[in-house]
C-alpha cells in the first residue's frame, strides 16, 4: 500500500471511528433473524448488509474494513461494496467523511494507474474501478481528469487495454467512451508507442491507436 493510500485508509478510519462496530447485526426477522458479523466471510455479509441485515450506522462501521478489504485482498467485489452507497444520501453525510471517501477513491484510482497490470485483485483494470465507481452515484469525469494528466507508461498501457478491451460498434454511448475517442487520446497513445516501440507492450499501443483512427 503505497503512502497516499495508506493515508486515505488512516483517514476513513478516523472519520467512521464514531460508529461502533457490533458483532451481531440485527436481520430482517422474516428473512434470516440476527446476523453473526464474521470478518473472514465478509464477502457474504456485504450482498445484504445495509438491506436485509444491519442499519446504515452498520454500514458506515464495517465500511473502514470493507475499503480496506477491497485494496488487501481479493475476497470482495468492489460492485457490491461501492453498491452500499446512494449518492443521494452519502453525499448528506459529515463532510469529513464524504471526504474520507472521496480521497480513497481517488487515491485507489491513482495507485491502479500507478502499476500494470493493477496491483489489486479487486481492481484488475481501469474499466473495474470506473464501473465500480458509477454505483456510487459519482461521475467518473474527475478519475478521467486524473488519467489524463497521469503520462507514465502504466497509465499509457492500461489505456491501450482499455481500448482494445471495447467493442465500439456495440458501445452504448457513455462518458467513457466519449472520452477515448477524442484525438487528444489517439495522440497520447500515438506518443506512448514512439516512445515505447520496443517493448513487450508495443503491439498493444500500436492496436489501440489504430483502432481509435477508425
Amino acid at each position: 500500500m503505497d503512502d497516499e493510500l495508506l493515508a486515505a485508509m488512516t483517514r476513513v478510519q478516523d472519520a467512521f471511528v464514531r460508529y461502533p462496530r457490533r458483532g451481531v447485526l440485527d436481520g430482517c426477522p422474516h428473512c434470516r433473524g440476527s446476523v453473526l458479523v464474521d470478518e473472514h466471510d465478509l464477502f457474504a455479509l456485504t450482498i445484504s448488509l445495509g438491506n436485509t441485515v444491519g442499519s446504515r450506522d452498520d454500514v458506515k462501521s464495517l465500511l473502514p474494513v470493507l475499503l480496506e478489504r477491497l485494496v488487501m485482498s481479493g475476497e470482495l467485489d468492489p460492485h457490491i461494496v461501492f453498491g452500499k452507497f446512494s449518492h443521494e444520501e452519502w453525499r448528506t453525510w459529515p463532510q469529513v467523511e464524504q471526504e474520507a471517501v472521496d480521497g480513497y477513491l481517488d487515491a485507489v484510482w491513482r495507485s491502479v494507474l500507478a502499476g500494470h497490470p493493477s496491483r489489486f485483485e479487486s481492481f484488475l483494470d481501469a474499466v473495474t474501478f470506473l464501473d465500480a465507481s458509477l454505483l456510487i452515484g459519482e461521475s467518473i469525469d474527475r478519475f478521467l481528469h486524473i488519467w489524463d494528466v497521469t503520462l507514465t507508461a502504466s497509465a499509457d498501457r492500461h489505456l491501450a487495454e482499455t481500448v482494445n478491451g471495447l467493442n465500439f460498434a456495440a458501445q452504448k454511448p457513455s462518458a467513457l467512451g466519449d472520452w477515448l475517442r477524442r484525438d487528444t487520446t489517439r495522440d497520447r497513445l500515438y506518443r506512448a508507442f514512439e516512445r515505447d516501440h520496443n517493448s513487450a507492450w508495443a503491439d498493444d499501443l500500436a492496436r489501440a491507436y489504430d483502432l481509435l483512427r477508425v
